[in-house]
């Protein structure tokens, strides 16, 4: 039923005034609510008593926009079901736009536990007029959950009462359900109730020892014990077990054979994260593998955010962009933000799985209702969007955003040697950058070879250092990149600054490949000169080396020789620790 809230105003009452200025869009939006009307109200323990709510609109974030333009009928749908004045035949801009902030206060998730990486991508639904009229209430009388009815392939809402209902009670869900922290809920209700959480301190110094303990114990990796480094002979001819396609197919160097079993090998080169290390040190110490106990710190969003801290500002170095743990540190976010907002700072934010490449799930916005929801679906960071990156002119599109893919080999932790592969990769967008269509998928993001039918800009990254230097003719790429390898150089010494589990893993038997992703933006010196600052993106555990391989022959030749060999004559690589 619409209800109408009538505040019984006295004279010169300013808090009443004030309180209703805050409401989202006053007096415009008709507040509803849902009742029991069944004369003899509503017995919990009754199996009539359970309820299924249809879904009005199920979809990626990323297809939102498209489909309120697309779908007949949806956008007046939405309009109505949001209160967002929308009367035209013809989907404007204005209205789409509208319904897109709005729907972060109606938005419910679910996701699926199988399939490819991208059928796991979280799925948002908006519950029909019933469903989403359902007020939120810190006492419900009702809970909601979806359920996949997988003979139809269709999703619905079950709802249920908690407790008896009579006649005329209204029917509540909570809408922060599950969560107990008085703080953590009043930053998950903010998009229904807004409050300012400025007096949270939103520094983010690095995480417990018992953070790093918790880690280790929900990856179950069992660490090595201590082993002498092995001795072979320098001629020895080793066997390599792999199940990677492009090293069968690439790696011909003599002093490498491939082999079947295993347990024969000299080399394990897996896809696969490994887990037990104690097992491999007791048993076959001898035995050489392409991962690091550990080396998750690196790979995965939260982790390297978190050990970055140990280099610079308590808040992280310049070189990654600010990071918040959603799951960990969503407070301090919502106040950091909130500061910002009040400072008229940019607000742009990035939000990102913990464990998904490809820029899956990943989303760009400024709207917090949107980020604070999104913490709900799988767990996130949210990083600091570059709004001011360093752009390449590409004669047909205009100023791009683009960024560089850089190989680095890590050979040893103690003592660190780390090498750089000589040629770096370049990813460009398809659109001129600027801040706004957040949801344009090829104006702010780079990955363009896992898309159908969409561009892909190559560049060599001889022809773009030529490109580079006539672009920004007072920047040698030279000094860019010392700086981007001091860059590499603090975050590898950060990694493997504590022993394990609070660092890389010093196991003598390990080596590693690793893909660094990074941006250039630009920032000004305290004498107010313009400088090109490296922003470190991600970093990948086993990358996909296609490109190397098919430009660059001999690339995992080098990679073998470097890691395996200790021989980096005659190879495209540079030592920068």
């Amino acid at each position: 039923m619409q209800v109408e809230e009538v505040e019984e105003e006295e004279e010169g009452d300013e808090e009443v005034e004030e309180e209703l200025k805050k409401k989202p869009n006053p007096g415009n939006e008709p507040c509803f609510k849902v009742i029991v009307t069944h004369e003899n109200g509503l017995q919990a323990s009754d199996p009539n008593s359970i309820f299924l709510i249809d879904h009005a609109w199920t979809y990626h974030v990323e297809h939102a926009r498209q489909q309120l333009l697309q779908v007949p009928g949806l956008l007046h749908r939405m309009a109505n079901l949001m209160g967002v004045d929308f009367h035209g035949e013809v989907p404007d801009e204005g209205s789409i736009e509208q319904v897109l902030q709005e729907m972060w206060k109606y938005n419910q998730t679910y996701q699926l536990s199988q399939g490819t990486a991208e059928e796991k991508v979280p799925v948002w639904y908006i519950m029909d007029e019933f469903g989403s009229r359902i007020q939120h209430s810190d006492e419900p009388t009702f809970a909601t959950a979806p359920l996949f009815y997988m003979s139809q392939q269709i999703a619905y809402t079950v709802l249920w009462p908690l407790r008896d209902l009579e006649t005329g009670d209204e029917v509540t869900r909570d809408y922060a359900y599950g969560e107990t922290d008085c703080l953590i809920r009043k930053c998950m209700l903010l998009p229904w109730a807004p409050a300012e959480v400025l007096d949270v301190n939103y520094s983010t110094p690095e995480p417990s020892e018992d953070h790093y303990q918790a880690i280790l114990n929900e990856n179950k990796e069992k660490l090595p014990v201590a082993i002498s480094p092995p001795v072979y002979d320098k001629n020895k001819i080793f066997k390599v077990y792999t199940d990677i396609q492009q090293v069968l197919n690439n790696l011909k160097h003599p002093r490498f054979v491939f082999t079947d079993d295993e347990r024969d090998a000299d080399i394990l080169y897996n896809f696969s994260h490994f887990k037990d290390y104690r097992s491999l040190s007791e048993e076959r110490p001898h035995v050489m593998l392409n991962q690091f106990p550990c080396e998750n710190l690196l790979t995965v969003k939260d982790c390297l955010a978190s050990i970055s801290r140990r280099v610079g500002r308590p808040d992280g170095p310049r070189w990654l962009p600010r990071t918040f743990n959603l799951h960990t540190e969503f407070p301090q976010f919502i106040s950091y933000f909130q500061q910002r907002e009040r400072r008229g700072e940019d607000n742009h934010w990035i939000c990102k799985p913990w464990n998904l490449a490809r820029s899956l799930d990943t989303h760009i916005t400024n709207n917090l209702n949107n980020i604070i929801r999104h913490r709900e679906s799988s767990p996130k960071v949210v990083s600091k969007y570059i709004e001011n990156p360093v752009l390449f002119q590409r004669e047909d599109v205009g100023m791009v955003k683009f960024d560089i893919r850089y190989v680095v080999l890590l050979r040893s932790v103690n003592p660190l040697k780390l090498y750089v592969y000589d040629v770096f990769w370049l990813r460009f967008s398809n659109r001129a950058f600027s801040l706004d269509e957040l949801d344009d998928y090829e104006k702010h993001f780079t990955v363009m070879n896992y898309a159908p039918g969409v561009t892909l800009k190559q560049v060599h990254c001889d022809e773009f250092i030529l490109l580079f230097e006539k672009q920004y003719p007072e920047y040698s790429w030279t000094t860019v990149q010392v700086d981007i390898f001091k860059v590499f150089a603090e975050l590898f010494q950060a990694a493997s600054a504590k022993p394990a589990p609070f660092g890389i893993c010093d196991y003598t038997s390990s080596r590693a490949v690793y893909a660094i992703d990074l941006m250039l933006k630009w920032d000004t010196t305290r004498d107010g000169k313009s400088i090109m600052l490296p922003q470190i993106l991600e970093v990948n555990f086993n990358p996909d080396c296609d490109r190397a391989c098919k430009y660059h022959p001999t690339f995992f030749n080098d990679v073998f020789s470097t890691l395996f060999l200790d021989e980096t004559d005659n190879c495209q690589v540079t030592c920068i620790v």
